[in-house]
This record gives C-alpha cells, structure tokens and sequence, in this order.
C-alpha cells in the first residue's frame, strides 16, 4: 500500500494504458495483462489483470495469500471455480457480461472460458497480489515428498508430472498433443462435489516460495 505520495512531483502517474503492460501471452487470444502500483504509482490498495481467452482455455488453477479478487466478466462466458477450505466443495460459478463471481483471500480457484472472445477483469484488493501457481507447486515440491506423503510410486509421480511447465497461467499448452477426452467444461458438468473427491485435492503441499504477478 501507498503509504505518502507527493502529488506535486513530476513523476506522480494518473494514467496508464494496460494494452502495453503483459504479463502472460500464450497466442493472440489467449493472453494476460497486468496492472499494479509498479505500472501506475498512484494506485493504493488495488490492482488488476485483464484476460482474454478463448473456448476451453483455463487460467491455471492458484492462489492468492495476500488478496481477494473480483472477477468481472466484460464478453463472452466463463465459469470460475473455487475450493471452499471450510466445506471441501468445489464451487463453480458461471459468468457472462455484467456479471462477477468473488473468490476469497486464499481459496484455490481457476477460471475456464465457454466461448471464443471472452474477456475477464480480475480486480485485487491489494497493489502487488501475490500468487501460488498449481505449476509451480507441481514441479517444485520434491517428487520425494509427495511420494512419501501420498504413497505414491516416485517415478511414477515424475513420469506424470514431466509436461508440466512452471508458470503456465494459461492452459492447455500450444503443443499439447495428447489425446483429447473430457474439456473442461464437460467435467464442470459431472458430480465432483463429493467429498471424497474434493479432499483429494485439499491437502496440497505448500510451497515456501512466493510467485508474484508483477515481473
């Protein structure tokens, strides 16, 4: 936050085009832009991302420790998602223009678009949100780890975890070749709510490292 701004400096930003301020591009319509108080130094205890996506893309599954967000759908359709640490349910919510779904400090979430030309706001009551990245925390946990706390054969786990890419923010990768089966929006339709289900994916390890939105 903001603490003294000196609002007769030279230097002191009003204004700010977001167009020019990326901070992920997976192709012309899937990328991210970003603004915070190191785009535009008036900005107290807010920022934003601003995201195009088109049919089946997903920002990646994450989380913010420091920050709540707004999602604002401006076009297109979209259904955001989140894990409610308190219940284990999975709640996914789906969105179209004028419409916001509102994701606690902290909860697990993702967004997937449902049609071409959708544009999302994710607006943070924080200048600089901080972020964990499902990627991330897959890749950088010890495949040690996860072995011993799941009983999971390692090389197993290693084999699984190979095409992962940290960072990924946008998925599914370019090059992704596998064989197509369910989309996401097919899951979204499937009863995944059940408790036994959702605790599978509450008990993810915690990654000691901090991954911020703004580089």
């Amino acid at each position: 936050m903001v603490s003294y701004m000196d609002y007769t400096s030279p230097s002191t930003e009003y204004t700010f085009d977001v167009n020019k301020s990326p901070l992920f591009r997976k192709d012309e319509k899937n990328y991210i832009n970003v603004l915070g108080v190191k785009q535009l130094n008036t900005l107290e205890n807010v920022s934003l991302l601003d995201i195009f996506l088109s049919t089946n893309n997903i920002v990646e599954p994450h989380y913010h420790q420091n920050a709540a967000e707004l999602v604002y759908c401006i076009s297109g359709a979209a259904t955001v998602s989140m894990l409610n640490p308190f219940t284990k349910q999975l709640l996914s919510y789906s969105i179209t223009p004028g419409q916001v779904a509102n994701i606690p400090q902290g909860w697990w979430h993702y967004e997937v678009a449902t049609v071409d030309n959708t544009h999302l706001l994710a607006i943070f009551n924080a200048p600089t949100p901080e972020v964990i990245l499902g990627s991330d925390i897959l890749k950088f946990t010890p495949a040690n780890i996860i072995s011993h706390t799941y009983c999971i054969d390692e090389n197993q786990w290693k084999q699984a975890i190979e095409p992962v890419k940290p960072s990924t923010y946008i998925g599914p990768y370019k090059n992704c070749n596998r064989v197509k089966q369910n989309t996401p929006n097919q899951y979204l339709n499937r009863q995944y709510q059940q408790p036994q289900y959702i605790q599978q994916y509450s008990r993810i390890p915690y990654v000691p490292q901090y991954y911020q939105y703004w580089r």
